[in-house]
């Protein structure tokens, strides 16, 4: 197997490497942060009830996304090609259990998170200007072909827009920080009690089931990263490099937002998520503090679905190299050098499912394939540890094999706890992806000298060094 992960101008036919370690670290923290942090805190903080035990819950699920981040930062650097778990799991497992992985992508997952993010960016807007319910969807879907045309036009261009927008979501989480505390807004004195719980709370066990389901899904979406690793510059040191920047990076914008939210607004006073904002809103910036928050949240989602945007159609142009998806998506545009039909395939379904409004739907009947195709992935580094050549140049996963363990654990406790709260969309997600079992077969039939499945594929080498 070839590691050789030398800066090169291309990864593949048309891609080429133009993404450093600042604009891969952006997407990592621009993909994860979205609306979740104005929501997530005030749920966790309700129901466990207590300050300590809300940054116990922050720092575990920190430090457990973080062990997930540095596998897959190894799995980045061992094929460092588009597609991200698409091609792990390929590796690891073979073509059907990869196919399945970018069949729940390209039509469950990726363009229902797109069109909730575009519907949010028109729904917060709408608030602000007072939108017709038709004019927010007009809005979403303009937004979505947006930046699908920015990511056709040039990956460095989508990739510096990006950037540009993770800065701008932490400079204004930044900005609520130091104004809530220069101004004196908030009283320390929420805090106390620091340990003990508060009377409502719920009892701990299941106070902590509620603060690790919150906190494990507003660290969503760091996994995504591997999907471009194919256009970024020398993967096998930026990808882990970037996982690690990011992770650590959001853990701590989520511990600091947790605390100032905390400051605002006593815990007795939360009824709800919504409320939680609009209180903390209105102590910040007084009666015009829902329309500061709803802009803020629509930088936030922006960023989400420019990364989302960026990763999601890799995976289609990695199945479509395989042979398991239509040929046209596997070029690259001619000019520009991006998988131009990948990007307008994800554009016209999230766009589709803008108009139909049920994406929430989908999104809950995937969330426990997501979980365990994620568990999965990982897990594949115990089947490629042992199939290692001597010499290979590798960044191996520190603390392996408790590191991967870990984040398994944390993914099985995801899995019971997702399974439990919603038996029925969890076996419908299950139902949706083993649909995709014959689709797989057709392509597979189609293919000439189709290898046996687990055979390892030979590596394309990558061109010389310019």
């Amino acid at each position: 197997m070839n590691t050789d992960t030398r800066i090169s101008p291309v990864s593949a036919p048309g891609l080429r490497r133009e993404l450093g370690l600042a604009s891969t670290t952006a997407a990592v923290i621009g993909g994860i942060i979205a609306v979740g942090i104005f929501l997530t805190p005030a749920g966790m903080a309700k129901a466990l009830g207590s300050p300590l035990w809300l940054l116990v819950v922050w720092l575990a699920v920190g430090a457990m996304t973080l062990s997930g981040a540095l596998c897959y930062g190894e799995l980045a650097g061992r094929f460092p090609r588009a597609g991200g778990a698409y091609i792990y799991l390929q590796e690891s497992y073979g073509p059907r259990t990869a196919f399945l992985y970018g069949w729940m992508c390209l039509l469950v997952m990726d363009p229902a998170v797109a069109a909730s993010f575009a519907t949010g960016i028109g729904g917060y807007f709408g608030y602000i200007r007072h939108l017709s319910p038709i004019l927010i969807k007009l809005l979403g879907v303009g937004v979505i072909w947006a930046l699908c045309l920015l990511n056709i036009f040039s990956i460095r261009v989508s990739a510096g827009f990006l950037r540009w927008v993770t800065w701008l979501k932490l400079g204004l989480l930044g900005f609520l920080t130091v104004w809530a505390v220069v101004f004196r807004l908030g009283s320390w004195s929420n805090f106390v009690p620091f340990v003990a719980q508060r009377h409502g709370s719920m009892p701990l066990a299941p106070a902590l089931g509620v603060g690790l389901v919150g906190a494990f899904f507003s660290f969503a979406g760091w996994w995504d990263v591997g999907k471009i690793a194919g256009e970024v510059r020398d993967p096998g040191r930026n990808l882990p490099r970037a996982l690690l920047f990011g992770v650590l990076a959001v853990t701590a914008v989520y511990i600091v937002v947790s605390a100032v939210f905390l400051y605002l607004v006593p815990l007795e006073k939360v009824t709800s998520d919504q409320t939680f904002v609009a209180q903390a809103g209105e102590v910040l910036f007084g009666p015009t503090g829902g329309m500061v928050f709803a802009a803020i949240v629509i930088i936030c989602l922006l960023g989400s679905l420019a990364a989302l945007i960026m990763f999601a159609p890799r995976v289609y142009y990695a199945m479509a190299n395989d042979g398991l998806f239509l040929k046209a998506v596997a070029r690259t545009h001619p000019r520009f050098g991006t998988p131009a039909n990948a990007i307008a395939i994800q554009g016209c379904i999230a766009s589709l499912l803008v108009f139909a409004g049920s994406f929430e739907q989908i999104i809950s009947y995937a969330l426990f394939i997501v979980i365990l195709f994620l568990g999965i992935t990982v897990a594949g580094l115990f089947v490629l540890r042992p199939r290692q050549q001597a010499g290979e140049s590798v960044i191996l996963t520190p603390g392996y094999p408790l590191t991967p363990l870990a984040f398994l654990t944390l993914v099985a406790l995801m899995l019971v706890l997702v399974a439990a709260r919603t038996p029925r969309a969890a076996l419908l997600g299950v139902v949706v992806v083993l649909a995709g079992l014959p689709v797989y077969e057709v392509f597979q039939s189609k293919k000439p000298g189709a290898p046996v499945v687990g055979e390892p594929k030979p590596e394309l080498p990558l061109p010389e060094e310019i």
